[in-house]
C-alpha cells in the first residue's frame, strides 16, 4: 500500500534538537492476526501451535487478536499451520499476516505555494483565531461550506482520524480535540508531536520564513539555512495527522475530533494497529471514521473491522490513492466505506487522483489545501488525503441535522448529490456540502 502526498510550507524557522522514541509500527514484523471465537480458544492453540499473543484487536469483542511465532519459526509457516487442519480443528476461524501501511511517495512535480498560504492574518472562525487562508481557501468556496454551515449548523459529534495523531496544542482546533488513543505506544492520546524528541515543543520563531517542499524524501520544516531534522527519512509523514484533522474541523468546527495514532512519524503503521484503531473509535463513540490512506489489496480482517463499523452505525470514509490509474484500493474500495477522489479549483480530476467507480464515491478539492500544522503553523498539501476529510466533516453536519437513522448507506446516499463536473471518474460528482447536508436534512424529514 502506498499513500502518496506533498506539503508544501510558509513557516517560521524550527531549531530543535534529537530524535523521536521509536514506534510501535516496526515492532512486530513476524505479526499474524488471527481470529477465534475467544481468547481461551487461542490460547490453546498457542500451545499446539507455539505463538506468543501479543494484543487484543477488537477491544471488546475478543475475538481478533495479533500473535508472533515462538522461537525461529517464519511467520509464514505458522500462518499456514494456523489455516491448516490442525489450526481449523483448534478453533482458527481465519488468519492473515500482519502488513505496514505507508502515508508517503508522491512525485507530482515542482510545486508552489498557493496563494492562500500566504494569508496568515488572524480571522475568527468558531470560537478560536486562524489563518485568513485556512477559512477562505477556494477549497471553501467550491464546495459552498458557508452556505452550508448556515443553512444548517457547523457540525455534531464525534470524528476520529486514524492517522499520525494530531498537534493538541495547535490553537485553531479550540476546545474541539478528543484525547484519542496512541496505538504506537499503546497509551492514551493522539499527540503527534510526542515522536519528535520526546515531545518537547519546536522553537519556531515568528517574522522568518521560508518555503519548502515536502514529498517523500525531503519531510522537511527549513529554516533559513535550508534544513532540520525533520528533513530525515524517519519524519516523512510528520504533520499528516494535524493537518488532515484541520481540514475535518474546517468543514465541523463544532464537531469532536478524535486523534487515534496508528502511523509513526516516518508514515508507517502496522494493520493491526490500523484495526485496533477502527474498533477503539466505534467502541468510544466515533460516528465517522476517516481514513487518510489506502492498501493495494484487500483484508479480509479490514473489511470485517470496517463491517462492524458499519453495523453500528458509523460512516467510514477514505481516500483512494494517487496512482493516477483506474484501480481498487482498500478501505475505499469496500461496499462500507466511500471512497473520495481528488480534483482541483478548476473542478477537473486531478492528475494524482485514482479514479473509477469503484472505489470512488464522489471527489473533493485536493490540491494545495490550506491545514492547520504542527506547533501553531500552516502548511498545504497534496493529495487525496485531503480530499477524503471534506467528505468525513460534511458527514458531521449531516449529523447536526439529525443523526438517529444517519448511516453508511443513508450518508451515502446523501454524499451522492454532488455536482456534476463532466467526469465519471470522479463517479457521483464533485462534493458540494450544501447539496449533501440539504438531501440528508430532507430524507430525514427535518426540511
Amino acid at each position: 500500500m502506498k499513500r502518496r502526498m506533498a506539503f508544501l510550507f510558509l513557516l517560521g524557522v524550527v531549531v530543535f534538537p534529537g530524535l523521536g522514541a521509536p514506534a510501535r509500527a516496526a515492532a512486530q514484523p513476524n505479526g499474524i492476526i488471527v481470529r477465534v471465537n475467544n481468547r481461551v480458544v487461542l490460547q490453546g492453540v498457542c500451545v499446539v501451535l507455539p505463538c506468543s499473543i501479543v494484543e487484543g484487536m477488537d477491544g471488546t469483542l475478543g475475538q481478533a487478536f495479533l500473535v508472533t511465532p515462538v522461537g525461529a519459526t517464519p511467520a509464514t509457516t505458522l500462518l499456514a499451520e494456523l489455516l491448516g487442519t490442525v489450526g481449523r480443528l483448534l478453533g482458527v476461524l481465519d488468519a492473515e499476516l500482519d502488513q505496514t501501511l505507508s502515508l508517503i511517495n508522491l512525485n507530482i512535480g515542482p510545486l508552489s505555494p498557493p496563494g492562500a498560504l500566504s494569508q496568515s492574518s488572524l480571522v475568527p472562525y468558531h470560537g478560536t483565531s486562524v489563518w485568513q487562508g485556512y477559512a477562505s481557501q477556494p477549497a471553501v468556496a467550491l464546495i459552498r461550506l458557508q452556505t452550508a454551515q448556515g443553512s444548517f449548523n457547523t457540525g455534531s459529534g464525534v470524528v476520529a482520524d486514524i492517522d499520525t495523531g494530531v498537534d493538541p496544542r495547535q490553537p485553531a482546533f479550540g476546545g474541539t480535540l478528543l484525547p484519542g488513543y496512541d496505538f504506537t505506544r499503546n497509551k492514551n492520546g493522539g499527540d503527534e508531536t510526542q515522536d519528535i524528541n520526546g515531545g518537547q515543543r519546536l522553537d519556531v520563531t515568528s517574522g522568518a520564513t521560508s518555503e519548502a517542499q515536502i514529498n517523500e524524501s525531503t519531510a522537511a520544516v527549513v529554516n533559513g539555512g535550508g534544513s532540520s531534522v525533520l528533513s530525515q527519512p524517519q519524519y516523512a509523514g510528520f504533520g499528516h495527522g494535524t493537518m488532515v484533522s484541520g481540514i475535518i474541523h474546517l468543514v465541523a468546527p463544532s464537531a469532536r475530533i478524535m486523534p487515534l495514532k496508528a502511523f509513526g512519524a516516518n508514515g508507517q503503521a502496522q494493520l493491526s494497529n490500523v484495526l485496533r484503531a477502527i474498533y477503539y473509535g466505534t467502541q468510544h463513540g466515533a460516528k465517522v471514521l476517516n481514513m487518510s490512506f489506502d492498501l493495494k489489496t484487500n483484508s479480509t480482517e479490514l473489511a470485517k473491522a470496517l463491517s462492524y463499523a458499519s453495523g453500528q452505525g458509523v460512516v467510514s470514509v477514505a481516500s483512494v490513492g494517487n496512482d493516477g490509474k483506474q484501480v481498487d484500493v482498500y478501505p475505499a474500495g469496500l461496499a462500507s466505506v466511500m471512497g473520495i477522489a481528488s480534483t482541483s479549483d478548476q473542478d477537473t480530476l486531478s492528475s494524482f487522483s485514482n479514479y473509477g467507480e469503484p472505489p470512488v464515491w464522489v471527489g473533493a478539492p485536493g490540491e494545495g489545501i490550506v491545514s492547520p500544522y504542527p506547533y501553531g503553523t500552516y502548511a498545504s498539501g497534496w493529495g487525496t488525503s485531503f480530499s477524503a476529510p471534506f467528505a468525513s466533516g460534511t458527514v458531521a453536519v449531516m449529523l447536526g441535522v439529525a443523526s438517529s437513522s444517519l448511516n453508511q448507506q443513508t450518508a451515502a446516499q446523501a454524499a451522492s448529490n454532488a455536482v456534476n463536473i463532466g467526469d465519471a471518474r470522479v463517479g457521483h460528482g464533485r462534493l458540494d456540502a450544501y447539496l449533501a447536508v440539504l438531501a440528508w436534512c430532507q430524507a430525514a424529514g427535518k426540511c
